[in-house]
């Protein structure tokens, strides 16, 4: 007896009946119900990704939104009704705690969703924009104000200062996108980390921090298909070179699991782009996270107060980005970790870091302890 079948909406091709995924009225197999759909946070129902009105942390249809919940008047977050705070008793402007918490004390570290406008720094293309966990020390106003007055000065604003769920006792310093130029020649980090420093912080040695690093994505192309070739590449590039790229990484491969997950080696750069796409690896929670819609963030570097370690990982993401650019997907699964390094000489820093990870032709040289 034959098994029936189905004709997805979506792809167009048969499928056991056993498969169908109902959405709406409409019939779609599991792989393309799972690239397209969502189930709804509240009441359990499949929609399209297009009718979320939630968000990602949060997918909702829409009468589970309207009758259930709202979104936070100053970051946007999707809040439960019985969750949201007033000021005033201003029903018309809901709060999350963290937005209700930080406009009762003014305090100087904002929320985890706290999003200004970003202001671009330096001429070019790319950017870079940095997040950087401090810990130990507190998550401090004043500590906050002193590391914020030298890295603005009286001028505008390079830096500022959020809350984070993930460390024991500190916060997170977040850049405004700069080229690499503009934070090398212009960004005050060697005075930033010195202070954070003095004041009683650690990064590296406290294991709970990361340095996570943005970079525009009209930075790889004018088109979405131009962009998706190049950020194919990248991801090519880290699996192809994860163990060398774990040893700069300074991370273990359990802390990478956990917060910067791989992908899974692929034969082909584009495979591994759809198979990233496809999602269930983690959400934000890789080496590279894609599910930002203007920026991809390189997250498995951890946290340093070290200059020139922040120094040489923003080289060394620059590099990446420049041979994902400029080179033919051939050209790139072609290139040894050997021939990626030796066009780095341009970048110092960079070049001084490898080889104190012995990631450089294993040239000795002395190696000042990380912080």
């Amino acid at each position: 007896m034959r098994a029936e079948t189905f004709t997805c909406c979506r792809c167009g091709q048969a499928h056991p009946l056993s498969e169908r995924v109902l959405v709406d009225d409409d019939e779609l197999c599991a792989s393309c119900a799972d690239e397209e759909t969502v189930t709804c946070a509240h009441c359990g129902e499949r929609i399209y990704r297009e009718d979320n009105v939630g968000d990602s942390h949060t997918p909702l249809c829409q009468s589970c939104y309207d009758r259930h919940y709202t979104s936070c008047e100053r970051c946007g977050r999707i809040i439960h009704l019985d969750d949201a705070y007033y000021e005033d008793d201003d029903e018309d402007a809901p709060l999350c705690y963290d937005c209700h918490t930080h406009a009762r004390r003014n305090k100087m570290i904002e929320d985890y969703y706290y999003k200004p406008e970003p202001l671009f720094r330096g001429n070019g293309s790319r950017y870079f924009g940095v997040e950087l966990e401090i810990d130990g020390a507190g998550e401090d106003d004043d500590s906050a104000r002193q590391i914020m007055g030298i890295a603005n000065g009286s001028g505008p604003e390079k830096l500022y200062c959020k809350h984070d769920g993930s460390l024991d006792d500190g916060f997170e310093l977040v850049t405004h996108p700069m080229t690499l130029d503009y934070h090398m020649k212009e960004m005050p980090w060697a005075g930033i980390l010195q202070k954070a420093v003095s004041l009683g912080y650690t990064s590296h040695q406290a294991g709970t921090c990361g340095l996570h690093v943005h970079v525009n994505r009209n930075a790889f192309g004018d088109t979405e298909e131009a962009q998706d070739a190049v950020i194919a590449r990248i991801l090519y590039f880290f699996e192809k070179n994860w163990e060398e790229l774990l040893k700069f990484s300074r991370r273990t491969q359990r802390q990478l699991e956990h917060w910067a997950a791989r992908y899974g080696y692929k034969e082909q750069p584009q495979e591994i782009l759809e198979h990233a796409k496809k999602g269930g690896h983690g959400g934000r929670y890789t080496c590279v996270n894609l599910t930002n819609a203007d920026t991809i963030e390189f997250r498995m570097f951890r946290g340093t107060l070290k200059y020139n370690t922040l120094i040489a990982t923003l080289q060394l993401v620059d590099r990446v980005c420049d041979v994902a650019l400029y080179l033919s997907d051939d050209e790139l699964k072609t290139m040894s970790w050997t021939t990626f390094v030796s066009g780095c000489q341009q970048y110092p820093e960079l070049v001084q870091y490898l080889k104190e990870r012995r990631l450089y032709v294993n040239e000795p040289v002395a190696v000042e302890e990380e912080l």
